[in-house]
């Protein structure tokens, strides 16, 4: 699924129609799915055009997590104009400093902006979850897990345990589910190249969400796991550690919090394994391989908690040190 970046053919009159039709369309980036982003660049402003097109993608989720999101003094893009049938939208633009950039440029910060995007999390967990949306539980996890069993065991000629995979990670994964921890409202792709950084806002209102339209309801620990074991780039293990005892003080959810952290890190980054195979075999998007030797560095720290103890004798089993990391070292 190679995306070219031209504008779709209605663009022009989407725009004309709602004053924009003098304006430029530059391609701004393609994602893993369908969406592309086209900057807009008129008289002294700019936007940005989405393109979710049907029946691909459906731009109304977006939409609505967008909106609940600003009511409740976080920062996502201004809806400026939409058409939901043609899977067209104009929204605000936030710039070009992404979070990703600027911690790569300024790695001394790191525990600051860290900080600030844990504290923003905080924020969103204290707010009642957001109706609607998808339950993210045990059945779910379960089902994401499966696709490093349909995706990267067959990718490598590997004849695993399925059933054994399935009942370590119940194993695991049950206690989690019924942990009583509060459910919120969980972004799910919450890391730092999805995180832009705003001039002239204080707080938490500098950070620019994007990429949140696959939104649920489910466990706290989720996003924090997302951010701080990013698929994208390294974050250092002291700074995973501040935050995670950062968020337990904080909100007080104690040693049921941290468990959950790690279990759902690694059923997380097992997911992504699976999910890179997928890109790269089904779409060909081959460069999402960069980013396996990192996900089993991840994931195989996960595995070392004591929680992790049935998942990782599965692995220890089933996937040898040649499939792992070694496998993408080409």
């Amino acid at each position: 699924m190679a995306l070219t970046m031209i504008p779709p053919s209605d663009a022009p009159d989407f725009l004309a129609a709602h004053g924009w039709g003098d304006a430029r369309i530059v391609p701004l980036a393609g994602d893993a799915s369908f969406r592309r982003y086209f900057r807009v660049i008129g008289e002294g402003r700019q936007a940005v055009l989405m393109d979710a097109p049907p029946p691909h993608e459906d731009p109304r989720p977006f939409v609505a997590v967008a909106e609940w999101l600003l009511a409740r003094g976080l920062t996502a893009p201004t809806i400026l104009a939409r058409d939901l049938d043609r899977g067209l939208l104009l929204i605000e633009d936030f710039g070009d400093v992404r979070l990703r950039e600027t911690l790569d440029a300024t790695p001394q910060a790191e525990s600051d902006y860290y900080a600030g995007i844990t504290d923003l999390l905080l924020h969103l967990h204290g707010q009642p979850a957001m109706d609607g949306l998808r339950v993210h539980s045990l059945e779910q996890w379960l089902g994401e897990v499966s696709l490093f069993t349909d995706w990267y065991c067959p990718a490598f000629d590997l004849k695993v345990d399925e059933a054994g995979f399935f009942a370590a990670w119940e194993e695991v994964l049950k206690p989690v589910d019924v942990d009583g921890l509060p459910r919120v409202t969980v972004l799910r792709d919450y890391h730092a190249e999805n995180i832009m950084l705003l001039a002239g806002r204080e707080g938490i209102a500098r950070y620019g969400l994007l990429d949140f339209q696959d939104a649920l309801v489910g466990h706290p620990a989720y996003d924090l796991a997302s951010v701080l074991e990013d698929a994208r780039r390294d974050v250092s293990p002291a700074v995973e550690a501040q935050m995670l005892e950062r968020y337990i003080d904080k909100s007080g959810m104690g040693e049921a919090f941290r468990t959950a952290y790690w279990a759902l890190a690694a059923q997380r980054n097992t997911r992504i394994l699976g999910v890179f195979v997928r890109l790269w075999k089904r779409d060909g998007k081959a460069g999402y391989r960069q980013y396996q030797p990192r996900m089993w560095g991840l994931l195989e720290r996960d595995l070392m908690q004591p929680g992790l103890a049935p998942v990782r004798a599965w692995f220890d089993a089933n996937i040898p040190a040649e499939k792992r990391a070694a496998a993408w070292s080409d």
